[in-house]
């Protein structure tokens, strides 16, 4: 099999993730760094039967669509066009007009600037910084920047918006989050994957090159932070990362259902459920005389803090099903689908290690969910149309 007839980046792919970061777990309990151990059987069944059941709901909606008549008839064929289409769909599609899109991209670049300057230094130095730099107006700017930006990417490939994402990309990582920076790089690599012919030379260098600002990015912010000491080199750091946010999850197999659905509504609401993971699973301070520390838990955790194994098995089957979904839509519509998919998809990645308790992801996952009730809207209208 040839290396560009593989879709690398099916949903399938966070099978692949997954066992990265499993790997990665591995060497640091095998060289014991800072003391680490080896976690519990159970908690590797956990994982094994998370992961199966992310495929399963990745399979399922396959595997419908295969013995339904009603759906390849929908789905299948003609695409959505402004000629077959209702007037209040074309008025959408007005939102992503070039110039939109456009303005959208700068004004979350704006407030991103602004922001650093209300801070008074760069987060990415200064642990202290960085625990205040989260602000509303992030919050605002973040969420519009990185769905305008990969739309301009997919849809209007000018050259200077290579330019335009470069400057996102740095405001926003001089914000001291690894996160940030890493999904805004990823979704830009992924939507130009599907969206441009690229050699697989330059697929491979693209991910060497997004894995070093990985290490780099993360060695760097965890150097900033005055209250920590530590003595690892990059490389041993990502290791141990993974096996510490793997030993977080195996003593929260060992309590599961202990917060009773606390981290899913902080979730959506002003609360902090990784501050929360860090007091209830490794009994961290409330408060203290250094900002709180958040733990990241695997994707698998907080649902089994919250409510136990089963929630788990839930979660991971809506994830792979949904995942699924916006795959096959972005394969028949492409465009700013593409974008839309690149983001959720770089973020359920991410979410392998912090775990699902972001509320701007689930932003992301409901605006490409209406997205595809809406297009599929638009094609069974198109298909009525031309039967008539």
């Amino acid at each position: 099999m040839k290396f560009k007839s593989v879709d690398l980046f099916s949903p399938y792919i966070l099978v692949i993730i997954i066992a990265i970061y499993v790997g990665l777990a591995a060497i640091a309990y095998q060289e014991h760094l800072r003391n680490l151990q080896w976690i519990s059987s159970t908690t590797w069944l956990y994982v094994l039967m998370g992961t199966l059941f992310f495929v399963a709901g990745v399979f399922l909606p396959k595997f419908i669509y295969n013995r339904s008549a009603k759906l390849k008839s929908l789905w299948g064929g003609d695409t959505v066009t402004p000629e077959n289409s209702a007037p209040w769909y074309n008025k959408l599609r007005i939102l992503l007009d070039e110039r939109v899109v456009l303005t959208v991209a700068i004004i979350g670049i704006v407030l991103q600037i602004v922001n650093l300057y209300l801070l008074g230094g760069i987060p990415i130095l200064s642990g202290y910084l960085k625990f205040k730099a989260t602000t509303d107006l992030w919050r605002f700017a973040y969420p519009i920047f990185l769905p305008a930006i990969t739309i301009l990417l997919a849809k209007y490939p000018r050259k200077w918006y290579y330019l335009l994402f470069v400057i996102g990309l740095a405001v926003f990582a001089i914000n001291g989050y690894r996160t940030t920076t890493m999904a805004i790089l990823i979704s830009g690599f992924v939507t130009l994957y599907y969206t441009r012919k690229m050699k697989t030379s330059h697929i491979l260098i693209a991910i060497l090159l997004i894995g070093l600002v990985g290490v780099a990015a993360g060695y760097i912010a965890v150097m900033s932070i005055q209250w920590q000491q530590w003595s690892l080199n990059p490389l041993q750091l990502v290791a141990y990362r993974a096996g510490f946010t793997m030993m977080v999850f195996d003593k929260i197999v060992h309590m599961a259902g202990a917060t009773a659905g606390d981290l899913f509504q902080q979730a959506f609401s002003t609360g902090h459920p990784r501050v929360t993971v860090g007091q209830v699973v490794l009994n961290y301070p409330v408060s203290g005389s250094t900002p709180t520390t958040s733990i990241t838990s695997t994707i698998f955790g907080p649902a089994v803090l919250d409510f136990g194994f089963y929630a788990m098995a839930l979660q991971m089957f809506i994830i792979g099903a949904v995942l699924r979904i916006i795959y096959a839509t972005q394969v028949k519509a492409n465009g700013a689908f593409t974008a839309l998919y690149a983001i959720v998809l770089t973020h359920t990645m991410i979410w392998v290690e912090t775990g699902p308790t972001d509320s701007v992801v689930y932003l992301f996952y409901l605006l490409a969910l209406v997205a595809v009730v809406l297009y599929a809207t638009q094609l069974g209208r198109s298909k009525k149309t031309k039967a008539i």
